[in-house]
């Protein structure tokens, strides 16, 4: 027998109505035209368009300006276990067919690209460390960490801890306290004593703390750029500039760069970047220069320090639409000064990881610092997030990482 549905539903815009229809999942609370009375924060509800018609069902979240995350246009899903569970199992076997049979490192859920809105879950080794970003996914995560749990072991993988990352400023705006630490179960072992586990990304260690390093614990999405970093760096003298725990230091250094200067702001990065560095025999091609880059990049220009690729891998430096103007000065000047201290026929690496940096603006930005550089760029490759952290189509949100590999000419 069919089972039943009845969910409260929403009334939006117009506006609105050909934003779902065109694939994007998100409604605005400055959106709706009519809402249901006296529901429950985080339940299921219906989205409508202005005539009535059937739009979606997805996860209120009362204390949010995204006031309805869609989860799915069947009008006849039910929203049970075995929804979810569905979507966890398309989520596993998505990875295991772009990412090939090693997923031991890798994004297993990425929020709306997987159609589980305010679910991010990195994998490292047997430890998930997940990120509940939405007041709906918090109320079901017990069910998800189970269900993630179950499908987990049916390939194998028997999990020893999940690290709840709660310590994001967005779970405020959801309603939600924030917190970090251990998820316990009796489906999991006790947690374990320490946060830091090992992980393997293209051959080589690092060790990551789930609960003290920056986002999940790891910057999984540059993994193949860090490839292609190792491709260049042969032979070559490399500076990578916020390197935080090494990664393309050490990629360049593993792919045969003649010595590989790592800095970081943070002293705390750099002992790490070290540590990992001796962990992979390769501190005898890398030294670490704790410096801020922006007063680092002018000196090594005047010194003329005789590098001859440089990477670029800053932190977001925007995080919203109105420091947008701030940023890009930011980005042009590290990239301004990488480019003037380059010789010609040197190699640049160039990233941003903030959406509102987008793809148009970020090249114009580049294209001035140029300019302003005396140099042309010949492009080498373009690039984005990896392949585990999927891009929606339509879902601009999803699209974060621009990578640039140019020649200075």
């Amino acid at each position: 027998m069919k089972q039943q549905r009845s969910f409260p539903a929403f009334k939006v815009s117009q506006r609105c109505e050909n934003r779902l229809k065109g694939g994007h999942p998100w409604v605005y609370d400055n959106e709706i035209e009519a809402s249901p009375s006296g529901i429950d924060n985080g339940c299921i509800a219906d989205v409508l368009s202005p005539k009535g018609s059937y739009l979606g069902s997805g996860l209120v979240s009362l204390n949010s300006k995204i006031r309805v995350r869609l989860l799915s246009d069947n009008a006849n899903e039910t929203f049970g276990e075995s929804f979810f569970r569905r979507r966890i199992r398309y989520a596993l076997d998505h990875r295991k067919t772009v990412m090939g049979d090693d997923i031991s490192a890798c994004r297993l859920v990425h929020g709306e690209s997987d159609g589980l809105p305010g679910l991010t879950v990195d994998r490292y080794g047997d430890i998930l460390s997940v990120q509940v970003l939405s007041y709906g996914m918090e109320q079901r995560k017990d069910m998800l960490y189970r269900l993630l749990t179950e499908e987990l072991a049916a390939d194998g993988v028997v999990l020893r801890g999940i690290m709840e990352r709660g310590d994001v400023a967005i779970r405020e705006l959801e309603g939600l306290d924030n917190f970090k630490g251990w998820y316990k179960a009796d489906y999991l072992p006790a947690p374990p004593e320490s946060p830091v586990t090992e992980i393997t990304e293209n051959g080589i260690i690092y060790n990551v703390d789930v609960e003290n390093g920056q986002k999940t614990g790891f910057f999984l999405d540059q993994k193949y750029n860090r490839l292609a970093v190792a491709k260049i760096a042969r032979g070559k003298k490399v500076l990578d500039c916020f390197t935080h725990t090494g990664s393309f230091a050490l990629n360049a250094a593993m792919g045969g760069a003649a010595h590989v200067t790592a800095v970081d702001v943070s002293q705390f990065a750099v002992d790490t970047a070290r540590a990992n560095a001796e962990r992979n025999g390769l501190s005898d091609k890398m030294d670490f220069v704790c410096a801020d880059v922006f007063d680092l990049l002018p000196k090594l220009a005047q010194e003329k320090a005789g590098y001859d690729f440089v990477i670029l891998d800053p932190p977001a430096f925007t995080k919203s639409r109105k420091t947008v103007n701030s940023a890009e000065r930011g980005y042009k000047e590290i990239n301004y000064r990488a480019m003037k201290m380059l010789p010609r026929g040197g190699y640049l690496a160039t990233c941003s990881c903030s959406h509102f940096m987008h793809n148009e603006l970020f090249v114009k930005m580049l294209m001035s610092a140029a300019k302003d550089a005396g140099v042309h760029l010949k492009l080498v490759e373009a690039r984005q997030q990896g392949p585990d952290h999927p891009i929606l189509m339509n879902v601009p949100e999803t699209d974060y990482l621009k990578f640039y590999l140019f020649q200075i000419v």
